[in-house]
């Protein structure tokens, strides 16, 4: 006579859950509560307490997901911006075993999204700036007097079902938003009215270094330049690496104001920069300036 297997819960406490599902594991842990504590059980099997408890004693629901709280709670304590991987992660400190998908199925039907889903910018094709001048920083972002060297890079804010336009040129000296504009169009206007910021004169400036982007080009660009004696620096083309310090700068302010809200009116953006930029300059700690902030780190007479 062939040997049969022992069932489920036998064989001294060994137990055989290997891919089961959350029910057969409550189910498991029911039969053998006689025999072995709940919460030993729980920690074997790898199911929550308060879900196996609430489970337990509520044996007539069927088709809510017992992890629906787990996952709810989870989300709310991270301030909803966790997405189902990292949900997936921190259950998964708790000994809670579920899947992405799983944890996506319940986010969808709760109405539970992360914050880390963006939409993506698809660039417009625009004529590139094909002024001959020289990369002069080359990747040189430190070693300068206040206000003399700024570089500049637009960024793209959705705005309702539309883009807009900010631009912050910064300061090399302090990392300082030396000026800041938002606009709709993504032209030189939308430069010059940061430039019209600025606390200091412009006849500060040295030099200003920009990517190659259209809206640093034109007469009217070449003007203000010319009337300030500022002298231009390009970034090579396809060299982001060239402006870092103002890619860095715009990846702050999305990351700390613009993914933490949802903009349908400009006005409402245009407010929010303003108060950003007051908080950036004379709050916020930048390690890179030993955690001072740039105004600060200047007010102390110090440079990078």
């Amino acid at each position: 006579m062939a040997e049969t297997q022992p069932p489920v819960g036998d064989g001294g406490g060994c137990f055989r859950t290997g891919g089961a599902g959350i029910r057969t594991k409550v189910e498991v842990i029911r039969s053998n509560a006689g025999r072995c504590p709940v919460s030993a059980q729980c920690g074997i099997l790898g199911v929550a307490k308060s879900t196996c408890y609430w489970m337990l004693g509520h044996p007539e629901t069927e088709r809510v997901d017992p992890y629906e709280k787990d996952v709810e709670r989870v989300w709310r304590d991270s301030g909803k911006v966790y997405g189902a991987r990292k949900i997936k992660h921190a259950l998964g400190h708790e000994g809670v075993a579920l899947s992405r998908r799983r944890i996506n199925r319940i986010m969808k039907r709760n109405g539970m999204a992360s914050s880390c889903s963006k939409a993506a910018y698809r660039p417009h094709p625009a004529r590139p700036n094909g002024d001959p001048a020289p990369n002069i920083l080359a990747r040189e972002f430190d070693g300068y007097a206040p206000r003399t060297h700024l570089a500049s890079d637009p960024a793209y804010v959705k705005v309702g079902a539309s883009w807009t336009y900010i631009c912050l040129p910064g300061d090399l000296a302090n990392r300082e938003i030396a000026g800041h504009s938002v606009g709709v169009r993504h032209d030189t206007g939308l430069v010059l009215a940061a430039f019209a910021a600025p606390r200091s004169p412009l006849t500060d400036i040295q030099v200003l270094h920009t990517d190659r982007g259209g809206e640093f080009a034109g007469e009217r660009m070449e003007r203000m330049l010319a009337a300030f004696g500022i002298t231009r620096s390009l970034s090579r083309p396809g060299s982001p690496y060239d402006n870092a310090v103002v890619e860095s700068t715009n990846r702050l302010i999305k990351k700390e104001l613009i993914y933490n809200n949802v903009y349908t009116s400009v006005e409402r953006l245009r407010s929010d920069v303003n108060r950003y930029v007051w908080w950036y300059n004379h709050q916020r700690l930048h390690s890179t300036l030993g955690y001072l902030s740039p105004v600060e780190f200047t007010q102390q007479g110090k440079t990078l």
